[in-house]
């Protein structure tokens, strides 16, 4: 294919993309061009920068998370979170902040009382966290399920321990943020969480509304309600004033948000901006392509809208 006939297939091809509003490195890659490397002094891949964007460091590992920030930085993120605290100052130094802090992780979470004693004293060292690296948010989670608990008993053990802790979250202004995660998915440790509690949306809703804190809020995320339940958009706009933050990642596959899965980001992005939410944005997909930073670059130029 010569040069005015490759030109004139990839003008074609920008139409027929799934995504819609496909960038330039959505393109390059579908005719398997190269991209600029992000690992250069690349421009940034934002260009409107309504949405701010973050990433979710595990998912780039082994990549150290310095190495992420810089690149990320170059690239136009506002923020990275996932990655150790221990890594915080030299990230702030960077020119990136930290847009989410962790805590107890997924599977030891408040459903189970024995859990308590340490799920509350991490939610309150992550908050210290969060508080000395000027980071809006910490993370949390329902936790697995117990066999033959009840789901009241669940719900009321789930409260009575964030209860122990909201009212510090409250005085320190830092926001809980209860993550909504799938359990239908069991081919990869984080792809999907089979047996956690908190794998109904609206379950997680009510939770939050039971808290009745403006502190405590839902992290949203895309891929996990696409799984669980679909109509994303509706969903998130119909719970929009009790949401805190959100995470992107293709499906199925928890991958690349690009023409390969069912998800239409563009769309999304826009109706996130039409609530009026100001806060970040996390890719959060398990990068397969060659070079994973291409794929963090086609990611956030594709929620640039």
């Amino acid at each position: 294919m010569d040069n005015s006939n490759r030109r004139r297939w990839l003008t074609g091809t920008a139409g027929t993309l799934a995504l819609g509003t496909a960038t330039a490195a959505q393109l390059a890659h579908a005719a398997q061009d190269p991209v600029s490397d992000p690992s250069a002094d690349a421009e940034p891949a934002t260009r409107k920068g309504r949405i701010r964007q973050s990433v979710m460091g595990w998912c780039f590992k082994p990549m150290p998370p310095l190495e992420l920030a810089k690149a990320g930085k170059r690239l136009g993120l506002a923020a990275i979170e996932g990655i150790d605290s221990k890594f915080y100052p030299e990230v702030k130094k960077i020119g990136l902040e930290i847009s989410l802090v962790g805590s107890h992780g997924f599977a030891k979470g408040p459903v189970d009382t024995q859990h308590h004693t340490e799920v509350e004293s991490r939610l309150r060292q992550s908050i210290d966290t969060a508080v000395n690296v000027g980071c809006p948010n910490v993370i949390t989670f329902t936790g697995m399920r117990v066999s033959d608990m009840r789901d009241e008993t669940a719900v009321r053990n789930c409260l009575d321990c964030w209860k122990q802790v909201i009212g510090y979250a409250e005085q320190h202004g830092i926001t809980l943020c209860l993550e909504h995660l799938n359990s239908r998915d069991d081919s990869h440790p984080m792809k999907g969480h089979p047996g956690y509690f908190g794998d109904d949306v609206d379950l997680c809703l009510d939770l939050i509304k039971q808290m009745d804190s403006p502190r405590f809020k839902l992290l949203f995320d895309v891929y996990h309600v696409q799984v669980m339940h679909g109509d994303v958009i509706r969903r998130l706009r119909a719970a929009q004033q009790w949401i805190g933050h959100y995470h992107t990642a293709g499906n199925p596959g928890r991958l690349e948000i690009d023409e390969h899965q069912e998800i239409n980001y563009p769309p999304i992005m826009r109706a996130i901006l039409d609530t009026g939410y100001t806060g970040y944005v996390a890719q959060e997909f398990i990068p397969t392509w060659d070079e994973p930073l291409r794929s963090l670059e086609h990611a956030i130029g594709v929620c640039d809208v």
